[in-house]
């Protein structure tokens, strides 16, 4: 057999090519893709005409005749039986054997391209008495190595479609696993840095000790510089701390400046006791003439007493407000005050009235900085649901209250930290003005470190064993933006 190889960069022009040198009656033996294209094996429709006839007429003559009237065909019976009009020949002259395996080869080239076939007509079936004829293999098969051709694209069978709930339930699933298996080699990474490096477990369990969070307290670990010794490694951790943790340059950005500050908070966090303490402070240094005071208090019985009290003693009036509009004209009677400091209600975090407080303040019409009352004593997640309902458009800053009450302050710094928000002052007393004090990054970040001996402490401690298990979870939660340089 003459068998030609052509090759051309898609089928389509490969075929072209097949159809322009051998004609129409080609058959294509192989068609596959190669290195940058497809590659088409072909031979001539006459040579494989002759093969069949060849073999099929051998084969038929090997044979007992099942018809004994039948006649035999001539070998000179043309060869191109595929493609040839019905009326240039009787199929019916033909042996079985034959005719199948034309009819196997006219398949096979419907399967390559519907241009090589034309169609015939059939005739009906030959009726005769003879005894059915057990249908002979094809005598020209496929090479076993040989790819099959290029058969027309079959759409996918339509999936069942699963329903959103199904959906959901899977996704929900699938992320349930991923939450286990995270966890899990989280797990085994701090037992593992646990054996080759106890400084880092000695470091964690300070940090967690001091009530700092473990999301924070991971990613301090984590960025720990090798070979440090247990004093190093606070002492490195400290210098990070006290480097995200942003106060103010004094306290002439409060006294001397001036401006209208709005002391926010809920209940019971020390606001008027505050306001108090940053009055009398204000007046010792440019007296009580420039100093003016407002309350919102006006909801509890007898709720702006106190600072009533407070004005008396250092000789300011102080002007009591229950709405928005009481506070535009009490700011307008106030305008040339120097300062002028507003002791709010105390609201619950989760109240509605959280949010008519900050419009009324941001609305008043003057530049209105509100400072936030952070408790020390709270724990971690309550002050920063705290600070998520009060921060509005904006904070100032904040005030750390309740230092003397609190047994560790790591919750209140990691917080501030965690939102960025600019610490003014922190109070440790009821005594004004004598409890508030300017904010000192070194000193808050030595007292969040030293321990204090509670009698209830040992039952916070963080054992070796907890600690993987504490970071895994922590692994899942967002990192914070550190400054570690």
């Amino acid at each position: 057999m003459n068998v030609k190889r052509f090759f051309a960069s898609n089928s389509r022009e490969a075929l072209a090519m097949v159809k322009k040198a051998l004609g129409p009656d080609a058959v294509i033996l192989s068609n596959k893709a190669v290195n940058g294209g497809n590659e088409i094996l072909a031979l001539d429709g006459d040579e494989m005409d002759n093969l069949v006839a060849g073999e099929s007429l051998s084969f038929g003559a090997a044979r007992k005749p099942v018809n004994p009237t039948a006649k035999a065909a001539p070998a000179s019976r043309p060869s191109k039986l595929v493609f040839q009009d019905d009326a240039a020949f009787d199929d019916e002259a033909l042996p079985p054997e034959t005719l199948e395996a034309f009819a196997s080869r006219n398949s096979r080239l419907h399967e390559i391209d519907p241009v090589f076939a034309r169609p015939a007509v059939q005739k009906p079936p030959v009726e005769t008495s003879a005894p059915a004829v057990v249908a002979a293999k094809p005598l020209v098969t496929r090479p076993a190595d040989v790819k099959p051709a290029i058969r027309p694209a079959v759409a996918p069978a339509p999936q069942n479609l699963q329903s959103p709930q199904e959906l959901e339930k899977l996704m929900s699933e699938m992320r349930s696993m991923r939450g286990v298996i995270e966890s899990q080699l989280s797990e085994l990474v701090w037992e593992n840095m646990q054996r080759r490096d106890p400084t880092t477990s000695v470091l964690l369990r300070r940090m967690l000790s001091a009530g700092f969070g473990a999301s924070l307290s991971r990613q301090i670990t984590e960025n720990l510089p090798p070979r440090q010794t247990q004093e190093s490694a606070v002492n490195w951790a400290k210098s990070v701390l006290e480097k995200n943790l942003s106060t103010i340059a004094d306290e002439s950005e409060v006294l001397d400046q001036g401006g209208v500050f709005a002391l926010i908070g809920p209940t019971g966090v020390g606001k008027t006791t505050t306001t108090a303490k940053l009055a009398a402070r204000f007046v010792m240094k440019h007296g009580p003439g420039k100093l003016g005071l407002i309350t919102t208090d006006a909801y509890r019985i007898g709720g702006h007493e106190q600072l009533r009290i407070y004005g008396k003693i250092l000789g300011v009036m102080v002007h009591a407000v229950k709405d928005e509009a009481d506070l535009k004209i009490a700011l307008e009677e106030l305008k040339g005050k120097h300062t002028i400091l507003i002791d709010t209600v105390g609201v619950n975090q989760r109240d509605e009235m959280v949010a008519e407080q900050i419009a009324m303040l941001t609305n008043a019409g003057s530049n209105i900085k509100r400072l936030l009352c952070v408790n020390a004593t709270s724990t971690g997640e309550t002050l920063m649901d705290v600070v998520s309902a009060y921060r509005g458009k904006g904070l100032a800053g904040c005030i750390v209250t309740k230092m003397d009450e609190a047994a560790t302050i790591g919750s209140a710094l990691d917080v501030i930290i965690r939102e960025k928000l600019r610490l003014y002052y922190v109070a440790n007393g009821q005594r004004v003005p004598e409890d508030l004090h300017m904010a000192n990054k070194k000193l808050l970040v030595h007292h969040a470190f030293k321990l204090r001996k509670t009698a209830g402490g040992k039952h916070f401690q963080f054992r070796d064993e907890d600690l993987p298990l504490l970071m895994a979870h922590a692994a899942q939660m967002s990192p914070e933006e550190l400054s570690l340089g």
